[in-house]
């Protein structure tokens, strides 16, 4: 072989391998571009959060009215689902308001409170189980105009009574002195609609704290 034809042969190749190079270049571009871009990889604590409780809605149908009540599941769990047994068994049908505390109710001057109070019918001395008591410390809930909470005496042992506050009573809250043991009441909801209801309520009769005669509950359903 001559050396030119050599020359010849070897400019060939090199042209042919540039070609091929230049080919898989403009391939593997093409590629990447129509390739969906990556995703980000979901935060794991957000994949570990549950979603917040919905709020529930229950209407209390009185003698006096309509009174709509927001139960927080979310902030006061173990209350809201105490409070709900009782209205989804009916426990509340035919029960009644049947205690007032008020300016001119109020026997314990040193630490006054304005709320009204209710449950289940008189005759029924088969509750459920007393719940732990969740603290407004723990909660984060306050006793504002309109809060719904739990009566009870000592800790650990609210039942079906309930209180509706009229007014704000910090005096009820966690560390509050209402009562002696400086641990609050259980706030789990609020008054969305017929506060003025409530106050008709807590102005009626009463025979020192005891309304006379109680204002019936005739139902309790969930509206929402």
């Amino acid at each position: 072989m001559s050396a030119t034809k050599a020359l010849r042969r070897a400019i060939f190749r090199r042209a042919a391998l540039g070609s091929v190079s230049l080919m898989l270049a403009s391939a593997l571009a093409a590629a990447q571009a129509e390739a969906p871009a990556p995703t980000k990889a979901p935060d794991a604590k957000a994949i570990a959060a549950p979603a917040a409780a919905s709020p529930v809605l229950v209407r209390l149908t009185t003698a006096l009215g309509e009174i709509d009540l927001e139960i927080d599941a979310a902030h006061a769990p173990v209350s809201a689902a105490n409070f709900l047994r009782y209205v989804d068994a009916g426990r509340y049908d035919g029960g009644r308001f049947h205690r007032t505390v008020r300016p001119d109710t109020e026997s314990r001057k040193d630490v006054p409170i304005q709320v009204i109070q209710g449950g289940e019918g008189s005759e029924r001395d088969d509750d459920f189980p007393p719940i732990a008591l969740e603290r407004t410390s723990v909660t984060g809930l306050s006793h504002l105009d309109g809060t719904l909470s739990m009566a009870r005496g000592a800790a650990d042992s609210a039942t079906s009574d309930f209180f509706i506050c009229v007014g704000d009573q910090p005096l009820l809250d966690f560390g509050g002195a209402r009562n002696p043991d400086g641990q609050g009441f259980a706030a789990f909801g609020r008054v969305v609609r017929g506060m003025e209801v409530v106050r008709r309520i807590q102005q009626s009769p009463a025979q020192e704290q005891t309304l006379t005669p109680p204002i019936a509950i005739v139902s309790a359903r969930r509206v929402l």
